[in-house]
């Protein structure tokens, strides 16, 4: 009887139970941001709303055609020329959790970077718990291969029965050096796996990039940062891989832009947030490439993509 009720659940769309509330730094801005996730209606899907602007100019829905920018972050806009940016581990956590519904209101232009990683924004979401609402979920089926290139980097969808992600990458540094790593991702395994994976950097470019307006909200307590073939974090990685693991968590918030989970393969080589995008806008071109199932097929119900609702702690 319990299995059945999960099943169901799992093809119905997901919201918080409550708001719940995050404060930090901007990674790029350096600005203190306090951010807000609210349960939303079904169907709403998820929106970023500025709480320091009013009517449409300070609403921005989470979708690939909104993005405005993916240089070291995915920044998304709209009409009226309102941006936020850093939007991915929040994306990536809310995809993670199962949320297919919310509002996310925060008072600048860009979402705290935490950690650097989206296990405090996991956490913070099973802290209040979700709740399934009645409407059918829709995933996105990939029916044939898709792929964007740039060089040596790549991006490629391919049909698949599950939700997967795989990543490989290669940096001259020791530290880093050559990494891949594959995920069927759920639930439990995007929270045990891939949430805790930090974002990095390398301390040799930290001053231009600082020149340039960016990372100036950067620190060892939100990155790992490298210096030649040394990680100069003092507790050192979280795991062995975690460089590879952040752009799998990387890649899941970028591609949740698409409005739904997509049954199928991502394989990225050596791509980033720009690649990410191009994906989405090279697979949407292309209707034969893709469909919508609702509700989804068996490979988003029962525990996949589903957030076990949960008894609300201290919010």
């Amino acid at each position: 009887m319990a299995q059945n009720r999960i099943k169901t659940e799992g093809m119905l769309q997901r919201t918080l139970a409550k708001p719940v509330r995050c404060s930090g730094v901007g990674l790029h801005t350096g600005a203190t941001v306090t951010l807000t996730i609210s349960p939303a209606e079904p169907n709403t899907g998820i929106v970023f709303r500025r709480t320091d602007l009013s009517g449409p100019a300070a609403v921005i829905p989470a979708r690939w055609d909104h993005v405005v920018d993916t240089k070291l972050c995915t920044v998304i806009g709209n009409a009226h020329g309102t941006t936020i940016g850093t939007i991915e581990h929040l994306m990536s956590a809310l995809a993670g959790c199962g949320v297919d519904n919310a509002v996310v209101a925060l008072d600048n232009i860009e979402v705290p970077i935490m950690d650097g990683s989206a296990a405090p924004f996991v956490e913070a979401i099973e802290r209040v718990g979700t709740v399934s609402q009645n409407a059918p979920r829709r995933a996105i089926r990939i029916l044939k291969p898709v792929t964007v290139t740039e060089g040596n980097k790549s991006a490629t969808f391919t049909p698949d029965h599950t939700t997967g992600f795989s990543f490989e990458i290669d940096f001259a540094s020791k530290a880093i050096a050559q990494q891949s790593h594959e995920v069927e991702l759920d639930a439990e395994t995007f929270r045990d796996e891939i949430s805790a994976a930090r974002t990095f950097g390398f301390l040799h470019e930290v001053e231009g990039l600082r020149k340039m307006g960016l990372a100036r909200g950067g620190s060892l307590d939100n990155a790992v940062v490298i210096s030649g073939d040394e990680v100069m974090n003092e507790g050192g990685l979280r795991f062995d891989d975690e460089f590879v693991r952040h752009k799998i968590l990387d890649a899941v918030g970028d591609l949740y832009l698409a409005g739904a989970m997509f049954v199928g393969h991502f394989h990225g080589v050596r791509s980033g947030h720009a690649l990410n995008n191009q994906l989405l806008r090279a697979l949407f071109a292309d209707t034969s490439a893709w469909c919508y199932e609702t509700p989804p097929s068996t490979a988003l119900s029962g525990a996949a993509w589903h957030a076990t609702e949960r008894l609300a702690v201290v919010a």
